[in-house]
């Protein structure tokens, strides 16, 4: 039987890396960038903190580069034809992207680009009371946490995450959950978390991403069969890509998730500390 179409592009390997112009990709990611450069130039003649704008732009700035890098560049591309690029989209998309451009806090700047009126009517319908209450249930710690644990789980069953790769819409909705979930998941643990707090979903999470890993890297015969049907035109066996689309779940992400982790541990530690030593 005939191997399922992969959902963008041919799958020879003959042929040039490419730039994927997605414009349900694209299109977002300028916007997003065009109004946030509007908010930038129009707030920087009047804030008074204009160092902390700049350190929260070079946050945005990187962390929008990396997404396009992640879903526009020949990576892209790669991703389509091996798993184990495609592993390295995804971890790019949840472990890096996301976390920076979370650190930017830019919906305020964001706001500020677009012209008065409809800032100000985007502005009240965020403070409707419907609205605020979605957000603060959606970016507490716990749910955060389970919501991006179930959108990572759900999409690696192996129908799911081949239907991905055979249909562009489910590969558009595969990709936009992965970064929703994970804006949900950083903004809870960067800003609405004590350390410590932060530090133990920062733990559960690398738990459960490495353990999904594993089972990938570790299976003794192919579960994705859509994706890794090209890569003996790579000189992998399938089975080989999927070990290797596995191995960087499991390893690379769980260190950064595991440094993440650390890190907050240890400023709970000096926080903790230094209020003892201020008591006594």
């Amino acid at each position: 039987m005939a191997a399922p179409a992969l959902a963008h592009g041919d799958n020879a390997h003959t042929a040039a890396l490419s730039w994927t112009f997605d414009p349900w990709v694209v299109l977002p990611i300028a916007t997003v960038s065009l109004l946030y450069i509007f908010g930038v130039v129009r707030l920087s003649g009047r804030a008074r903190r204009l160092g902390q704008i700049q350190r929260q732009s070079l946050f945005f700035y990187v962390g929008v580069l990396t997404l396009a890098a992640a879903l526009i560049s020949p990576l892209h591309w790669l991703g389509e034809h091996l798993f184990t690029f495609h592993m390295i989209e995804h971890e790019i998309v949840m472990v890096i992207s996301a976390p920076l451009i979370v650190l930017a806090r830019p919906v305020g700047l964001l706001l500020w680009g677009l012209p008065r009126r409809p800032r100000r009517g985007l502005g009240a319908a965020m403070q409707a009371p419907l609205v605020r209450r979605s957000w603060d249930w959606g970016t507490g710690a716990t749910n955060a946490t389970i919501i991006h644990g179930i959108v990572i789980w759900s999409w690696h069953l192996p129908f799911l995450f081949d239907a991905a790769v055979t249909n562009t819409t489910m590969h558009r909705l595969q990709h936009l959950s992965f970064f929703a979930t994970a804006i949900l998941f950083c903004w809870a643990v960067l800003w609405k978390s004590d350390y410590g707090a932060a530090a133990w979903h920062l733990f559960l999470t690398m738990i459960h991403t490495s353990i999904l890993g594993a089972l990938i890297a570790l299976a003794p015969r192919v579960l994705y069969v859509a994706q890794t049907q090209t890569a003996p035109a790579w000189e992998l066996t399938p089975l080989e890509d999927q070990q290797l689309a596995g191995m960087i779940m499991w390893v690379p992400a769980g260190i950064i998730y595991a440094a993440a982790a650390m890190t907050m541990l240890a400023l709970w530690i000096h926080n903790s500390s230094k209020r003892d030593t201020q008591n006594a």
